[in-house]
C-alpha cells in the first residue's frame, strides 16, 4: 500500500444553464465524501470570480488506494452520472504539494 498522498486539481467548465444544480450536486458529493471516506483528506471547490461556470477542485487523498476507492463509491458514481451532461470540459492535473496546512 502506497503511503504517498495523491493531490489533484480538477478544472471544469460547466454549462451555465445548469450551474445552480451542478453546484448543489458538487456540494453534496464533497460533504458525503468527507463524512464517509477516511481516505479523503480534503476536497475544496471554488469558482472563478468573473466566470462562475469555471470550477476548480483541489482534491487530497491519503494515497492512491484511497483515490481509487473514492472513484468506486456509490455517492461519487451518482454525482458523476447526474452531472455528466452539465460538464462542458474537464481537465485533471496531477500536482505535487509544496505547503498545505489547515486548522483543525
Amino acid at each position: 500500500m502506497s503511503r504517498k498522498p495523491v493531490v489533484r486539481m480538477a478544472e471544469l467548465e460547466i454549462d451555465p444553464d445548469t450551474l445552480e444544480t451542478y453546484r448543489a450536486l458538487l456540494t453534496e458529493e464533497i460533504e458525503t465524501s468527507i463524512a464517509l471516506e477516511d481516505g479523503v483528506l480534503s476536497l475544496s471547490a471554488v469558482s472563478i470570480r468573473n466566470n462562475p461556470n469555471r470550477i476548480r477542485i483541489l482534491e487530497v487523498y491519503a494515497n492512491q488506494e484511497a483515490y481509487e476507492a473514492h472513484l468506486r463509491t456509490p455517492h461519487f458514481i451518482k454525482y458523476k452520472n447526474q452531472t455528466a451532461h452539465m460538464v462542458i470540459s474537464l481537465t485533471l492535473i496531477e500536482v505535487d504539494p509544496i505547503a498545505m496546512r489547515a486548522k483543525p
